[in-house]
């Protein structure tokens, strides 16, 4: 097993390039691919239910955003000359893209949906080759804040998800103290100095509590399905349309994914011991926003919609210890299995509640702290400081507004509503205006120059 760069900071069992034994490899590819599935299927789901789908074209947008994840992840893992980032990545359905899809969905329904996903596809394979020579733009700094952000805006989902009962009739705390178990199990694992407990602390956490709601009675069985044992994709089944005016907020949100893939990349490549400045590190991110691009077109001619690099699995990459990236075609195999035969995915969407929270809690959280890892990689000036203040402030105060929102011009409003598009841009335009000054003069050994 060969030695990571910086093992003893990333505590690797497995690094990048090594081969993983099948049984621990099996584990991992359950745990990386049980921590982002609900994710992937979920925006699909919330459209349906807005614009008020047929079970019949639910169950087909939930398979494509499956389909379409798997051919992301094996692109993104294997990584074929420039297309992909080479390290152990996953991904799924945007959320980043709601607001605009059901702008669309509302006006034309999924043909102008489909229709204006495709047509800002190219932002990302436009943007990718000139992503080198931006550096200046796109530091750690920037990333960092963009990760922080990311995980910091997924954490309450995770209490939602907690707060809501595991099933009906069950007692107000049920969620909290299954919840609870279930992160002391993961923590337990983590911390008995075993490499095949760290590798399945999540599994291990998860089994706990799907027991725990067995045992109590509060397990539930899927909704049947249409009868049907295999989807099979097809070419633009709902027809495509287009509207200019659109097409700016699709294109932005797509420059927001950039720069979101940008971040997951940088922190994945940290975590898998690999230097975040260079030539091979622009090449991984180059090649990684170019597979999200492949992907989204791929996922838009299925009739799905836009996909996304996924943080979820850097925090799953710090609770197992693993970051192999030849794991990615069993996770690939998975998430196609799951998405071509729709008995299986019924039954990951109905993971208790309280369980899935435990699990967003744990894993968003360590995406936050690889935020801060990247924000503090070269060391933390005044300037820096006060660019991650206001950024941060942006990031989290103004989606918090919504009723302030609604007055701006739906451009604005739809940029806005997003904490990471929000404060990602102010990190960059504060980056560019704010002279670099002294980069010498570091918080860690100035603290006092920020009061």
């Amino acid at each position: 097993m060969s030695e990571p760069i910086d093992a003893k900071a990333t505590r690797l069992v497995y690094g990048l390039d090594d081969t993983v034994p099948l049984v621990p490899a099996l584990l991992v590819s359950v745990q990386q691919v049980g921590a982002m599935v609900v994710g992937t299927i979920t925006p699909a789901l919330i459209l349906s239910g807005i614009l008020h789908f047929s079970p019949q074209v639910t169950a087909y947008l939930v398979s494509m955003a499956l389909v379409a994840s798997a051919l992301g992840t094996f692109l993104q893992t294997m990584r074929f000359g420039f297309v992909g980032s080479g390290l152990l990545s996953i991904t799924g359905t945007s959320f980043a893209f709601l607001a605009p899809l059901i702008q669309a969905g509302t006006t034309g329904g999924l043909p102008l949906m489909v229709g204006m996903s495709l047509a800002g596809t190219p932002v990302q394979l436009v943007l990718a080759p000139f992503l080198p020579k931006l550096k200046r733009v796109f530091t750690p700094l920037v990333s960092g804040i963009v990760v922080l952000l990311i995980g910091l805006s997924l954490i309450p989902t995770g209490m939602r998800s907690i707060a809501r009962l595991p099933a009906e009739g069950a007692p107000g705390w049920s969620g909290g103290l299954i919840a609870l178990v279930v992160v002391i199990v993961m923590i337990t694992a983590q911390s008995i100095g075993k490499a095949w407990a760290r590798m399945a602390a999540v599994l291990i956490g998860v089994a706990t509590g799907y027991i725990l709601c067995g045992v109590m009675g509060w397990l539930q069985t899927p909704e049947p399905g249409d009868g049907s044992w295999l989807t099979v994709p097809q070419l633009f089944p709902y027809g495509l349309a287009f509207q200019w005016e659109l097409l700016v907020p699709f294109a932005f949100i797509y420059l927001v994914c950039v720069l979101e893939a940008m971040g997951d990349i940088t922190a994945t490549s940290q975590l898998s011991g690999l230097p975040t400045t260079g030539l091979d590190h622009w090449a991984r991110i180059r090649g990684g926003v170019v597979a999200d691009g492949l992907t989204c077109i791929s996922s838009t001619l299925i009739g799905g919609f836009p996909s996304a690099t996924y943080a979820q699995n850097n925090g799953v990459i710090q609770m197992t210890g693993v970051a192999a990236r030849r794991i990615g075609w069993i996770m690939a195999i998975m998430l196609l299995c799951l998405g071509l035969f729709p008995p299986v995915g019924r039954w990951i969407t109905v993971m208790p509640p309280c369980v899935l929270g435990a699990l967003a809690i744990m894993l968003f959280g360590l995406v936050a702290v690889s935020g801060l890892r990247l924000m503090m990689s070269g060391g933390l000036s005044q300037r820096d400081a006060l660019i991650a203040a206001i950024s941060l402030g942006i990031g989290i105060g103004v989606p918090s507004q919504a009723e302030w929102l609604k007055t701006l011009p739906t451009v604005v409003q739809t940029f806005l509503e997003s904490g990471v598009s929000a404060g990602g841009l102010a990190a960059l335009l504060l980056n560019l205006l704010i002279p670099t000054g002294n980069k010498t003069n570091r918080l860690e050994e100035n603290p006092a120059e920020v009061v």
